[in-house]
């Protein structure tokens, strides 16, 4: 049976929400904020010029730059996880949202 597509649409979605609220809190050290804070030290000026027009961008502008890679789980037509990472192939890494069996958000981690 394949994935609903609305809840795949809703899960993107919460992913984000949830991804940008928990940013820089203690709960998050190793997701969004390990995220973030590894991407504005590695990558080249010229990437943060080309999408964001600066060169030092700030945390949430790197969050609105996120972008969908992929959703899996177990089973092929799980959706159980969301990964997000930023455009044009500029890192092996992702930031992986894990939904629980009621579709809540379970758990944000940088995964690579």
């Amino acid at each position: 049976m394949a994935a609903d597509p609305a809840e795949i649409d809703r899960r993107k979605q919460a992913a984000l929400v949830v991804i940008k609220s928990v940013y820089g809190t203690e709960a998050d050290e190793c997701g969004a904020t390990l995220f973030v804070s590894h991407h504005l030290e590695e990558v080249e000026d010229s990437f943060w010029e080309k999408h964001l027009k600066s060169a030092s961008p700030k945390p949430q502008q790197v969050l609105e730059l996120l972008v969908f890679k992929d959703h899996w789980g177990e089973d092929d037509d799980e959706i159980e996880v969301f990964d997000f990472t930023l455009p044009d192939e500029i890192t092996n890494y992702v930031i992986s949202v894990r939904f629980d069996e009621d579709g809540q958000v379970e758990d944000v981690s940088m995964e690579s």
